[in-house]
């Protein structure tokens, strides 16, 4: 079965690349074995498997790699104890010392796994490459929507506080009017009753331009 190009990266899809390489660190075997096998089970180049490791899930898993490299180590030094060391009969015994340094001091493989990265890039692929820009593409994409909407709301939010400014000024015109109404029938019932001698009187008022109010003469 052929292996289709696939542009999406799932949370699982990464915990499954993260969880494989860490495995295989720790049992001694190589990047690209792991990238292999993740590729056979999502459907993925190698190539992409790889990509997707260095760009992206290795930078979220430093502390594992490292632990991971402890224990390989560490594992790697228990499996030398428990080897025999062989003994040439004829050999010095200077170079038995040698030879038993030698297997109890295993050195890290750091050359072999920067020359195993160094492959995973050169076998990169063009889809992959594209495929990766095309999720850069869409996630700025996605942002540019974001911000449109945003500048939406803020303008939105800039003519309702405009309203409620006019709204608030019409209020309080609205409010003076009642209270001077309010003064106007106050002085008009002080008046009328300022003269209870004559009931037969009838004030008349009229108002003047500066709202208050004149007792006409009889």
């Amino acid at each position: 079965m052929p292996k289709v190009r696939q542009d999406a990266w799932s949370h699982e899809d990464d915990l499954l690349l993260a969880e494989t390489v860490l495995r295989h660190i720790r049992e001694g075997s190589t990047q690209l074995k792991a990238f292999d096998e993740v590729g056979d089970i999502l459907n993925r180049t190698s190539a992409a498997c790889g990509f997707r490791w260095n760009a992206e899930v290795r930078q979220k898993y430093e502390q594992a790699v490292e632990l991971a490299k402890k224990q390989r180590k560490e594992k790697k030094r228990k499996e030398a104890k428990q080897q025999p060391v062989y003994q040439r009969p004829q050999a010095p015994v200077v170079y038995q010392a040698e030879i038993e340094e030698e297997d109890y001091l295993l050195p890290e493989p750091a050359t072999s796994e920067i020359h195993e990265e160094k492959r995973t890039h050169q076998e990169l692929g063009l889809e992959d490459i594209i495929a990766y820009l095309t999720d850069l593409k869409q996630e700025s994409t996605n942002s540019g929507s974001l911000q449109s909407r945003l500048s939406e709301l803020e303008r939105q939010n800039k003519e309702l506080a405009e309203q409620n400014q006019q709204l608030n000024g019409q209020l309080e015109a609205m409010t003076e009017d009642y209270q001077a109404l309010i003064q106007i029938m106050d002085r008009a019932r002080k008046m009328v009753m300022f003269d209870d001698s004559d009931h037969a009187y009838k004030p008349q008022f009229r108002m003047e331009k500066n709202g208050n109010l004149e007792n006409l003469a009889r």
